[in-house]
């Protein structure tokens, strides 16, 4: 397929966050810390997870696929955000405009059904937990996170090849820090009518079927937890569902008001801040959250830096 799709526009302006210049060096630093911290949180993450055996269990599998993702998807669009904050025109092909919407959809959808297969993890942990090792072998963990890159697969490639049949003719300023669908609809010259039914329809499943599998799951987790006589371990599966929770409250919460309408309602200004939420914040959180609640990773990350620093101690020795 022809990447230029007859386009008379080849570059696009991203016209980033905000257009205040007082506001630019501090917001680079913002985000240049954000970024930072969601490079060293999840990259960390993967790093202890993959050299310790004992956190080798489906429940960190999902968590190690979690971190892969939110590090590969910062990584699309951050790098030319900072460029924003810092240039006086942050310039993008068409060709790389299109390649970013690509890797965006794919990640971001990708996560939707990660979360959604975390929560079936501890509703069968919690619920059914003399059958979890059956119900989750390493061969179902493997189908379930196949379908859920299958289905960020399916959904990127209706979005990108119903981008790829728009033409753009003259305008060029994207109203956003990144090429996201609802921007890059406002600049096409051609009728965008087909494009919104499938935003709206993929968006629906990517979004609608996630969220009500997690609120069921998380529903009988409840019943479950309620029926528990000791104290302590309900206390305990509360503190393992309450990080999943969050994460899944501030991914699923920012992304419908952003998707679930139509690109002429509302101000896409405020999409984009919207958008900071599962684009920046959600990935730098992740880790944060699922380590500082987890008394597993607590733990296994205090022996592991103790090893680490004894080893150099002994190479100084």
């Amino acid at each position: 397929m022809d990447l230029e799709n007859d386009s008379s526009v080849t570059e696009f302006i991203l016209a980033g966050l905000t257009d205040q210049p007082e506001l630019q060096l501090p917001l680079f630093f913002l985000f240049l810390g954000i970024y930072v911290v969601t490079i060293v949180g999840n990259l960390g993450l993967i790093i202890l997870i993959a050299i310790n055996s004992q956190l080798h269990t489906p429940m960190y599998y999902f968590l190690f696929n979690l971190s892969s993702i939110d590090l590969c998807y910062s990584s699309v669009f951050t790098p030319k955000m900072l460029m924003n904050f810092i240039s006086k025109t942050n310039i993008i092909s068409y060709s790389g405009c299109m390649v970013q919407l690509y890797f965006f959809c794919f990640f971001i959808i990708s996560e939707c059904f990660v979360l959604t297969i975390m929560a079936y993890d501890r509703y069968v942990a919690i619920c059914n937990p003399l059958l979890y090792n059956i119900i989750m072998s390493n061969k179902v963990c493997s189908w379930l996170l196949g379908g859920a890159y299958v289905m960020g697969f399916a959904g990127t490639m209706a979005h990108t090849g119903c981008m790829l049949r728009l033409s753009f003719c003259d305008a060029n300023i994207i109203n956003h820090y990144m090429c996201d669908i609802f921007p890059l609809l406002q600049l096409s010259c051609t009728s965008t009518h087909v494009n919104e039914l499938v935003v709206f329809i993929v968006g629906g499943i990517n979004i609608i079927v996630p969220s009500v599998t997690i609120f069921t799951s998380y529903a009988l987790i409840l019943s479950s937890i309620l029926s528990i006589r000791s104290s302590e371990s309900r206390s305990k599966a509360f503190s393992t569902c309450s990080s999943h929770i969050i994460v899944v409250a501030l991914f699923f919460g920012s992304g419908s008001f952003m998707y679930l309408k139509p690109s002429s309602s509302g101000s896409m200004d405020q999409g984009k801040v919207s958008s900071v939420f599962y684009t920046n914040v959600g990935p730098m959180l992740n880790p944060i959250i699922y380590s500082l609640r987890n008394k597993d990773v607590q733990a296994t990350l205090r022996k592991t830096l103790r090893r680490m620093f004894s080893r150099i101690g002994a190479g100084f020795s």
